[in-house]
C-alpha cells in the first residue's frame, strides 16, 4: 500500500497546498498520509516536524509528532516560542547576504512564502530568481547550508528545542513522536556512511525520554539503510514509519507516497487510529 508521513504543504516549505496533496494522493491511491509541516500546523493537520537540539556530537534531529491535535493550547504555545526564533534568524541572515551585496527586501522575501512561515527554501528561490544562482540546490549549497563554504555562508543556527521537551509536547497534543531521517543525524554520514552503532546508542535514552517511532523507510535512504533502521526499530521496540518528505516544486526529485507491506505499517496505523 501507498503511505506517506513525512510531506510538507505551501504552509511550510512546499509548494502544494493540502487540497492540491490531497488531489494527488487520491491520484496515486495513497491510503494514508500526514501532512508535517515545519513547527507550524496551519494547514490544519494531525502532523508536524520540528527541528530539535540534535544532542551532544550531532548535527540534526527533526522530531515528527503524528496524530497530534492541531489546536492543543499548549502546543500552539511551544510554536509561538519557535516562531519568534525562526523571525530573528530570518533577520539575521538577510543581515549576512546584505554584507555579501546581495540586497534582500524584507517584504519581497515575506511575498514568497505567501504569509505562511518563512524558511530557507524561500530564500534559495528568491536567489534562483534574482539570478545569483542556477537551481536551489546551488543556493544551499553556496549559501544556505551549514558546511557552505565559510566566504560565502549566511547560514544562521536558530532556537531548538530540547528533545525532552519536543517528545513531551507532542504527547501533550495527543501524538506519536517519531524521529525523522536519522540518516543525518550527523552530516559526516553523508560522506562516510552512517555509524549504525552510533544511531542505536543514542536512541535508547529518547526511547526512555518516551520516543514512539522512528521513520525506517525514507525516500533518499539507500536500501542498506532502509533494512539496518528497520531492523533497529524492531530491536528497540519503536514503531515504524515512512516518509518522503516531498516538497513539490522545491524539490522536484522527490514523489509522493511511499510503498510499503501492511505487516510493516499496521503497528503505526493502529497507534494512530487509537489516538
Amino acid at each position: 500500500m501507498k503511505v506517506d508521513f513525512h510531506l510538507h504543504s505551501s504552509f511550510s516549505d512546499g509548494t502544494f497546498s493540502p487540497e492540491e496533496i490531497a488531489v494527488q494522493a487520491d491520484r496515486i491511491g495513497m491510503r494514508h498520509y500526514i501532512i508535517t509541516d515545519h513547527d507550524n500546523v496551519d494547514a490544519g493537520s494531525r502532523g508536524i516536524e520540528l527541528a530539535v537540539d540534535p544532542g551532544e556530537g550531532l548535527d540534526q534531529f527533526h522530531l515528527l509528532g503524528l496524530g497530534i491535535d492541531p489546536g492543543h493550547e499548549g502546543l500552539r504555545k511551544f510554536l509561538r516560542k519557535i516562531l519568534e526564533g525562526r523571525n530573528e534568524r530570518n533577520r539575521i541572515i538577510i543581515g549576512r547576504f546584505a554584507r555579501l551585496g546581495i540586497e534582500i527586501p524584507a517584504d519581497e522575501i515575506a511575498a514568497y512564502a505567501h504569509g505562511e512561515v518563512l524558511a530557507r527554501p524561500h530564500f534559495a528561490r528568491w536567489l534562483m530568481d534574482k539570478g545569483y544562482v542556477k537551481s536551489i540546490s546551488e543556493a544551499f549549497s553556496r549559501y544556505l547550508m551549514k558546511d557552505s563554504p565559510e566566504s560565502t555562508s549566511c547560514f544562521v543556527e536558530r532556537y531548538q528545542p530540547s528533545q525532552e521537551e519536543a517528545i513531551k509536547v507532542v504527547h501533550a497534543a495527543g501524538g506519536i513522536a517519531v524521529m525523522a531521517h536519522p540518516r543525518y543525524w550527523s552530516f559526516r554520514w553523508k560522506t562516510e556512511g552512517v555509524d549504525f552503532s552510533v544511531v542505536e546508542r543514542n536512541l535508547w535514552p529518547l526511547k526512555e525520554m518516551g520516543l514512539d517511532g522512528l521513520e525506517a523507510l525514507y525516500e533518499a535512504n539507500t536500501p542498506e539503510m532502509n533494512v539496518e533502521f528497520t531492523r533497529m526499530a524492531d530491536r528497540l521496540g519503536l514503531v515504524k514509519s515512512a516518509g518522503s518528505d516531498f516538497h513539490g516544486a522545491n524539490k522536484p526529485h522527490i514523489a509522493l507516497g511511499m510503498e510499503v507491506s501492511e505487516s510493516f505499517i499496521s503497528p503505526l496505523l493502529e497507534r494512530l487510529f487509537m489516538i
